[in-house]
């Protein structure tokens, strides 16, 4: 019975020690995000996928997806940026269609054999990955 009063008198102390060490809530970066993150790590990938694609492909399927994945990227950071919930929704919106308009096209490319089962996997992961992280944050904006 001591003892749990010790013990619970130490975890109080260290809550409060912790407390102390913490250093002040500095401005949020768009760097913090996990879906900023996930989102740089996609256009890395989708850089290097593209490069597999045929020559004849290069300047109209692939240029269209690289230039959907960098609108996706935009739409991120206007809904970080935004202080209206209209607005970042609006955001958070065509950034859900970009990356339908990703899938869609990345299913064409894995039909067309620009990509092979592993890379259409891979990809598709991270784009769910995304998604996830993007439905979470549409609902802690309706919420709010």
């Amino acid at each position: 019975m001591m003892e749990d009063t010790l013990q619970s008198t130490e975890v109080v102390e260290e809550k409060e020690e912790k407390k102390k060490n913490r250093q002040p809530k500095e401005d949020k970066s768009v760097e913090d995000l996990m879906i900023y993150k996930q989102y740089i790590e996609l256009l890395y990938y989708t850089e290097n996928i593209l490069m597999k694609y045929p020559k004849c492909e290069r300047f109209a399927l692939a240029s269209t997806i690289k230039n959907t994945t960098y609108e996706g990227m935009r739409y991120v950071l206007n809904a970080f940026k935004e202080y209206s919930k209209e607005q970042k929704i609006a955001n958070l919106n065509r950034l859900d269609t970009c990356l339908k308009m990703i899938k869609v096209m990345m299913r064409v490319s894995y039909k067309k054999r620009y990509i092979n089962a592993k890379n259409y996997g891979a990809w598709g992961k991270k784009l769910a990955n995304i998604g996830n992280l993007l439905g979470g944050w549409m609902k802690s904006c309706l919420k709010q």
